[in-house]
């Protein structure tokens, strides 16, 4: 067995994010008494996507993140609201609803029984990304969980890895993992570190970026071949 140390990005890795986003914005303009159209919702998700590519490559804070982008969005509808606060509604309704992605939980449970040391390395807000976590009964999986905004840093820099890295009873980058399927964050970052990585391609898409996955697979389940 090469790998010992298996770290798993949360979101559309393990969590299917975007059944979770999709509700999340449906309760918040149930909230607002808003209709929320297709054209709407392509918008904050054009928005939203642009404003974690910046925060991923150091441009902006994570509070300049959620703090402007549904102030952003609604203004765009001629309505003012508390930018700060309506992020907290949103995240709010994120965390009530994990779903999980494909088939990841049983690959979970099976990889658990396993001699692997399992740990989640994820960007995003704290208290949201725990109580996900919690709530969807994840934490029995893993030895630590590791969220971009406890360490000061964020995918795909080093000084995240580092961090994580130094949590990690052990370590050994030559037995050492990283999953995910976002290139720009978690196959760059484990770039960047110095382990090899396994982009979970669940859209096949194409790779037009500078990082370099070790492995590339298109379903959860195939992890097996990756790792047996």
């Amino acid at each position: 067995m090469k790998y010992k140390t298996l770290l798993f990005d949360l979101d559309d890795t393990i969590l299917d994010f975007g059944a979770a986003e999709d509700y999340a914005l449906a309760k918040l303009f149930e909230d607002m008494g808003v209709e929320l159209t297709d054209d709407i919702k392509d918008y904050y998700l054009k928005i939203n996507k642009q404003a974690w590519k910046d925060y991923e490559d150091g441009k902006i804070s994570r509070q300049e993140v959620t703090n402007t982008r549904f102030s952003n969005l609604f203004s765009t509808l001629g309505i003012e609201v508390d930018g700060p606060k309506m992020d907290n509604k949103y995240r709010s309704h994120l965390a009530e609803n994990p779903q999980f992605l494909g088939k990841s939980l049983e690959v979970l449970e099976k990889l658990s029984q396993d001699d692997y040391k399992m740990y989640i390395l994820t960007n995003g807000v704290s208290v949201t990304q725990h109580k996900r976590l919690k709530d969807a009964d994840l934490y029995r999986f893993f030895e630590d969980v590791i969220v971009s905004e406890e360490t000061g840093y964020q995918k795909p820099m080093v000084e995240f890895f580092n961090c994580a890295f130094e949590r990690i009873e052990n370590f050994n980058p030559d037995t050492t993992l990283m999953i995910g399927d976002t290139l720009s964050s978690d196959i760059k970052g484990g770039n960047n570190a110095g382990v090899d990585t396994l982009w979970l391609n669940n859209k096949d898409a194409e790779n037009l970026t500078d990082a370099v996955p070790t492995y590339e697979i298109n379903d959860i389940e195939k992890i097996y071949e990756i790792l047996k």
